[in-house]
């Protein structure tokens, strides 16, 4: 869809090292990752050449890519074996609508199917400006990208759906932003880059026919069942399995303590991924109102506010897709209220099944005493709310109890008194525990779905400072960052190192209140 996309090249970075690579990735995409890591493959990865007799793939085949070459950061020049482009999206950023946003420091550098046979985005951030960028310089500094790799494949481990971080690449030049930073390129795949801000763009700028086509191509990666319905009837349909598909991605939020931090509609995902970790954050303590983002002072974007924050982005998508669900500008309008209206009880009840397995009682809406589970609960919840406590840490105490068997051999009784320092109101707690425990909660669930492990904000700052991302000076200590990422890529698995307590404690009081920025 030409109408979709600029060709543009990569802007060449003076003297490009990969900081780190993700062989597990590299090995799901069919990429051979020694060779990745060769002067050739860096290039390669950065959009800067072609690729030569078949080496990038692990089989010595060629992958199916669109990728481009030219000395700088410039038009797309046809004689290049390969084209990168950079996408157009629109979007409404903090509910005011941008008619133009677009890939203003990003390429799409091509698609390529990966072992499983999906079609997987190859795409960089921080690879020079595009037409898009809007007097931006283009460029991403080491820090939120590595940051971002950090955070992409802790949601991976999850099992929360994302885009994945494949490798970042120090360029060897400087960025300003504040100060003198190091400059970097995330390579990210995806299972597309299509958003809500797409279809936006498509309406503002095309019209009916390119949203047609754009609907069509949504379902051929995303969505195929959809193709077997009329074509007059696919548009209301990709509605509904967007809706499905980020409903279960904002409930999973919710489960990790994850805040996104930026939910404008141009990162809202067709696919349900969850993309652009700019001012992201995890919740220490347990606080529906918690905000990170330097940018979000009205508190739009609050931890207990994204499913709702959902529910608005989804009623423009719908609007950018209505004209298309009848003929009768009435009936259209009266489809998309119908189908929106329905959101929110879908929304609500994929909050209850996150909760439910968090409790161990992930059946609960199949049992007799469906109606008991769901005091346990919003009782739970009321909790929580009250009390603030860690997030992670008292899901992990209450998994414990479930078990009857505490860590190194430690009596039911102790693991309980663990849980219940947590709460100001003891007898409360009490009371609650006993009503919970009479509904049988399954261990096994909740070690399925109570993590021990997550990128801990403190954590993630301690190894961005090691690996130099604030001083363009400073050695690069990669260290505290690799034993962090294997920890938080396997969040359900305790450590056997004693030393490896301390990714699971909250942020020390020194640390502070969080702040989280865009790094753009």
């Amino acid at each position: 869809m030409p109408e979709m996309a600029i060709a543009w090249a990569a802007q060449e970075s003076p003297a490009p090292e990969i900081v780190v690579l993700n062989d597990d990735l590299a090995r799901e995409l069919g990429l051979d990752a020694e060779w990745l890591r060769t002067p050739a493959g860096v290039e390669f990865l950065l959009g800067r050449t072609g690729v030569a007799d078949g080496d990038a793939t692990a089989d010595g085949t060629t992958p199916n890519s669109t990728a481009g070459n030219s000395p700088t950061s410039a038009p797309y020049s046809p004689s290049a074996p390969y084209r990168p482009v950079a996408q157009a999206y629109s979007g409404h950023q903090f509910g005011h609508f941008v008619p133009i946003l677009g890939d203003g420091r990003a390429l799409l550098l091509g698609e390529i199917t990966d072992r499983n046979g999906n079609l997987r985005d190859i795409h960089l951030k921080g690879s020079g400006p595009t037409p898009f960028a809007r007097r931006g310089d283009g460029l991403a500094a080491l820090g939120p990208m590595l940051r971002e790799y950090l955070v992409a494949e802790a949601m991976h481990a999850l099992g929360i759906p994302t885009t994945r971080a494949l490798a970042v690449i120090a360029t060897g030049g400087r960025v300003q932003r504040e100060r003198v930073l190091p400059g970097a390129v995330l390579v990210r795949v995806a299972s597309s880059h299509l958003r809500v801000g797409s279809f936006q763009f498509a309406r503002a700028h095309g019209g009916d026919d390119v949203v047609k086509r754009l609907v069509d191509h949504a379902a051929v990666r995303h969505y195929p069942h959809l193709l077997d319905l009329p074509e007059a009837d696919r548009p209301l349909a990709l509605f509904d399995a967007v809706a499905d598909a980020q409903a279960d991605l904002v409930a999973a939020w919710l489960g990790a303590g994850f805040v996104h931090g930026v939910m404008n509609t141009d990162n809202v995902t067709i696919s349900g991924e969850t993309i652009d970790y700019g001012p992201c954050a995890f919740l220490d303590a347990h606080d529906p109102r918690a905000v990170f983002s330097s940018i979000d002072g009205q508190g739009i974007y609050a931890f207990g506010a994204q499913p709702r924050v959902l529910e608005w982005d989804l009623a423009r998508f719908t609007e950018t897709l209505a004209p298309l669900y009848d003929a009768d500008p009435d009936r259209a309008l009266a489809l998309a209220r119908e189908h929106l209206a329905g959101f929110r009880g879908l929304m609500d009840g994929r909050i209850r099944d996150v909760w439910r397995a968090k409790l161990g009682l992930a059946d609960g809406a199949d049992r007799a005493d469906a109606v008991a589970v769901d005091a346990v609960v919003e009782e739970w919840l009321a909790m929580l709310g009250d009390d603030a406590p860690d997030h992670t840490l008292v899901h992990r105490a209450l998994t414990l109890v479930a078990a009857a068997d505490g860590r190194d051999g430690d009596s039911p009784d102790t693991v309980e008194d663990a849980l219940l320092a947590h709460f100001s109101d003891y007898d409360r707690a009490r009371e609650w525990l006993a009503a919970w425990r009479e509904l049988s909660p399954d261990a096994e669930s909740m070690r399925r779905s109570n993590p021990i492990y997550i990128p801990r904000n403190h954590l993630v700052e301690e190894a961005l400072a090691a690996a130099g991302a604030a001083d363009a000076t400073q050695p690069r200590d990669m260290g505290p960052f690799h034993a962090l990422l294997a920890r938080i890529t396997a969040p359900y698995v305790t450590s056997d190192n004693p030393d490896d307590e301390r990714y699971e404690r909250p942020a020390p009081a020194e640390f502070g209140d969080y702040t989280t920025y865009c790094g753009t």
